[in-house]
């Protein structure tokens, strides 16, 4: 029996299963020893394990024996393969599949070498190593040139580094319907593209004259791009508590594109009762 492959009971299921589908994508295979099918399956996934060398861990429950598992997770016919990745179940079937289908099954789970490079890249990003991640992004792109989330985490990171035009390049080579993040990626680059200064410079400007409105609004502008939604949201709020007239009601209105950008939330909520109550 290969070492990515042991049984599993209801006393270690936690620990064999849902712990270890933390580190990697865990397949658990409901089985019982009368049953014609598993017979065909069990053995095939024994093969698979060996052969994909750790890349998930097999599991293997004996339905008869541990009924309560079964019930829980909803198995009706044997033999029943569920897939486990962090904690959940993310995908199954029922049925003695053929091999290739067994393979594709297995194949969704297990990350590409580009969507490896992708997550290490995110979690470089998340650590604030910019350039590291752009360069693990580099290499996920090369590996896939096609991969969307990869070119559009790049441009997310030209954007926190205020490379537009590249920025720009790599959101205009993804199609608008490919992602959702495509629509909030062009709102962050138009916010990014209509501040018109830098930070420092519109911050003394405000400093200087709490009524100059036109930096308000650039530096409102500019930190939303940036990823300071609430701190951008504060300085329209104010735009509308000083003048709403100001601009065509350009502070209300901006406001609104943010909330629309951000799509909903606990931050969306609090500011738009801010403004209901400014507008009154």
């Amino acid at each position: 029996m290969s070492e990515h492959a042991l049984d599993v009971g209801q006393a270690d299921f936690d620990q064999n299963v849902i712990e270890a589908s933390r580190q990697r994508p865990v397949v658990v295979d409901f089985w019982a020893p009368w049953c014609g099918p598993c017979k065909v399956l069990k053995p095939l996934l024994e093969k698979l394990a060996a052969e994909y060398e750790g890349k998930f861990l097999l599991a293997k429950i004996n339905s008869d024996d541990n009924q309560a598992l079964a019930v829980r997770y909803g198995v009706r016919g044997i033999p029943s393969v569920k897939a486990f990745i962090d904690g959940d179940v993310v995908d199954e079937f029922s049925g003695a599949l053929p091999e290739g289908e067994v393979r594709a099954f297995l194949d969704r789970l297990i990350p590409s070498p580009a969507q490896a490079l992708h997550g290490e890249a995110a979690a470089a990003r998340s650590a604030g190593d910019l350039p590291g991640a752009l360069r693990l992004l580099a290499e996920a792109s090369k590996l896939d040139p096609a991969h969307v989330g990869v070119r559009l985490d790049a441009a997310g990171i030209m954007l926190d580094l205020g490379e537009t035009a590249e920025a720009e390049r790599l959101i205009a080579s993804v199609a608008d319907d490919a992602d959702p993040r495509v629509a909030q990626l062009k709102a962050r680059l138009r916010f990014l593209s209509a501040a018109g200064e830098d930070e420092a410079a519109l911050r003394a400007r405000v400093a200087a004259d709490g009524n100059d409105l036109d930096a308000r609004l650039k530096l409102a502008r500019l930190l939303v791009a940036v990823g300071q939604h609430e701190a951008g949201m504060a300085e329209l709020l104010e735009i509308v508590r000083r003048d709403r007239s100001f601009d065509d009601d350009v502070g209300r209105k901006t406001l609104l594109s943010v909330f629309e950008l951000l799509g909903g939330g606990e931050l969306v909520s609090r500011y738009r009762r801010m403004l209901a109550s400014a507008l009154n």
